[in-house]
């Protein structure tokens, strides 16, 4: 009986876990778009990481460019904080939560996550707005994981 509930919880029919995938997807999609906008910084500053990708002999390897820097700054930070979403987010479906609930703090951290490469990477603008993305997005996701923790105490 126990297994038969469980597998009703990881079921496109169950919205909370629907929902999951659905911002899961963005998410990865999102973060295999950082690696093109680190591409095209990278193009745009004529900083290569690597001998042989250099288009020209005039130009030398380049480690330290700001622009550069910052994009792959922003995308360290996805994998810090998104990929702990991806377990907190399918361990929390396990625990049946409200639907309400779950789909909004699954919508609000890619949402967050989006924001926060918004403001660091594409569009720089000033502290708080990088802060506040990221602690909107860090906020559900510690929710959800401790939720998970009480929930199998």
């Amino acid at each position: 009986m126990e297994v038969e509930a469980a597998k009703s919880l990881i079921d496109f029919e169950n919205p909370v876990f629907r929902a999951y995938v659905f911002w899961s997807a963005v998410l990865v999609i999102k973060m295999l778009a950082m690696s093109f906008l680190t591409g095209k910084s990278r193009m745009s500053n004529q900083t290569f990481a690597n001998p042989e990708d250099l288009p020209s002999k005039k130009l030398k390897v380049k480690f330290d460019d700001p622009d550069v820097e910052r994009v792959r700054r922003a995308h360290r930070n996805d994998l810090e904080n998104i990929l702990p979403f991806f377990a907190a987010g399918f361990l929390y479906c396990l625990i049946n939560p409200e639907p309400w609930i779950a789909i909004n703090l699954f919508r609000l951290v890619a949402v967050a996550r989006i924001a926060h490469t918004l403001v660091y990477a594409v569009v720089v603008i000033p502290q708080p707005a990088r802060a506040l993305a990221f602690f909107f997005g860090l906020l559900p996701t510690a929710y959800m994981a401790v939720r998970v923790v009480l929930f199998c105490l």
